[in-house]
């Protein structure tokens, strides 16, 4: 769901000065947009269990940090041994 336009994207200023000013690399609200200053910075975003390391890209603008840290693994059958 995205958020309505008249509020704006979800920015937390916190979190923005930390990142910007290069003392916290690490992540743990996913719902945070991506903004054009952040390009080109290796961030570490918490999916509920790890920390997966993400460098933004100019694609990344306006998504969320949620959408690049997957958390669910992908599944796959075991093979059956004969």
């Amino acid at each position: 769901m995205s958020r309505i336009v008249w509020k704006g994207p979800f920015i937390d200023e916190k979190i923005y000065y930390n990142i910007i000013e290069k003392k916290n690399t690490l992540i743990c609200s996913r719902n945070l947009i991506i903004t054009p200053n952040l390009i080109g910075l290796n961030l570490f975003v918490h999916n509920g269990k790890n920390l997966l390391k993400i460098k933004i890209i100019e694609d990344m603008i306006g998504h969320k940090f949620g959408e690049f840290s997957f958390t669910k693994k992908k599944f796959s059958f075991k093979k059956k041994k004969k």
